[in-house]
C-alpha cells in the first residue's frame, strides 16, 4: 500500500548528490519544486481525480488563442536538474486526456531541460532560454531529442520512443551522460521496456567553466501551436497529468513503478 503523497513527497538522503545535484523525488503534489511556469491561460494545479499512485497528480491545460503571440507553457520545474559532464537518471508518469486528438502532427512537449545562456560566449543568436533534451508528443508518437554542441547552431537528432494511448498511464525513464562533445549517452525505458539506447551522440551545449545549471521541467508546452503560428485541427484545449517524478543516480531512484 502507498504511504500518503503528501509524507511521500521528500528531497530523499539529503547530501546524496550527482556531481552537486540533489535526489528530487515529488508524488504528484505542487510542493518541493523551485517554480511553475504557466503563460497566458495555461494552468497548473494539484488534483485528486487523477493518479498514477495514490492520491495526486499535477493538471497542466493550455488554451490556444489566436490572437496570442507568445509562448504555451504550463510546467513545474526543478533548478540544477544537472550541469555539463553530469549522469543522472530522470523519470516520471504521464497520461493524456482521453479526448485528446491524436489526428494532427503538431508538436506538444511533455519534459525539458533548459538553460538561460544569454551570457554565454556561444551564444551569437542572442538567445537566452535555449532547451537540450526535449520529450514531446506529435499525433500518437512519443518522441526525444538530443541537442548540443555550439547553442546557436547545435547538433540535433530525434528519436522515436514509443506509441502513446490517450487516457492511460505511460511511464518514461531517461538516463543520460550531459556532454557538449560526441561522448553523450541516452538510454530510455517507455512502460518499463527499453525503448531506445544511443551512444556517441552531443547531449548538451558547451561550458567549460561548468556554469550553467538546466532545469528540468515537466508538464505541457504546446510549442507547436508557437512555432507554427497557428493551430492545427480543431482541440484548442490541451490537457494532460504528471505524476511520481524523480531525478537520481540509478533506475530505481527515478522509475515511477517501482515500489
Amino acid at each position: 500500500m502507498y504511504t500518503s503523497k503528501i509524507a511521500a513527497l521528500a528531497l530523499i538522503v539529503p547530501g546524496l548528490l550527482v556531481s552537486g545535484t540533489p535526489i528530487f523525488k515529488n508524488t504528484g503534489t505542487l510542493s518541493g519544486w523551485d517554480g511553475t511556469n504557466h503563460e497566458h491561460k495555461g494552468t497548473v494545479s494539484q488534483v485528486s481525480d487523477q493518479s498514477y499512485k495514490p492520491d495526486t497528480s499535477i493538471k497542466v491545460v493550455q488554451i490556444y488563442d489566436s490572437s496570442y503571440t507568445g509562448r504555451y507553457h504550463s510546467e513545474v520545474y526543478k533548478k540544477d536538474a544537472y550541469k555539463v559532464g553530469d549522469d543522472g537518471f530522470y523519470g516520471f508518469a504521464f497520461r493524456l486526456d482521453p479526448t485528446w486528438d491524436t489526428s494532427h502532427g503538431q508538436s506538444y512537449n511533455i519534459a525539458q531541460t533548459i538553460s538561460n545562456l544569454e551570457d554565454n560566449p556561444d551564444n551569437t543568436c542572442n538567445d537566452n532560454w535555449i532547451p537540450s533534451m526535449m520529450i514531446w508528443v506529435e499525433k500518437d508518437q512519443l518522441y526525444i531529442r538530443s541537442k548540443g554542441g555550439n547553442m546557436c547552431r547545435g547538433t540535433l537528432k530525434k528519436y522515436t520512443i514509443g506509441t502513446v494511448k490517450p487516457g492511460s498511464w505511460h511511464r518514461v525513464v531517461l538516463e543520460a551522460k550531459w556532454r557538449s562533445d560526441s561522448t553523450g549517452y541516452y538510454k530510455v525505458w517507455f512502460d518499463g521496456e527499453q525503448a531506445l539506447e544511443k551512444s556517441n551522440i552531443v547531449t548538451t551545449y558547451n561550458d567549460s567553466q561548468k556554469k550553467y545549471g538546466f532545469q528540468f521541467r515537466t508538464g505541457l508546452y504546446a510549442n507547436g501551436w508557437h512555432d507554427d503560428k497557428k493551430m492545427e485541427g480543431t482541440q484548442g484545449t490541451r490537457q494532460l497529468w504528471i505524476d511520481e517524478i524523480g531525478i537520481g543516480n540509478k533506475y530505481e531512484d527515478v522509475d515511477p513503478g517501482t515500489k
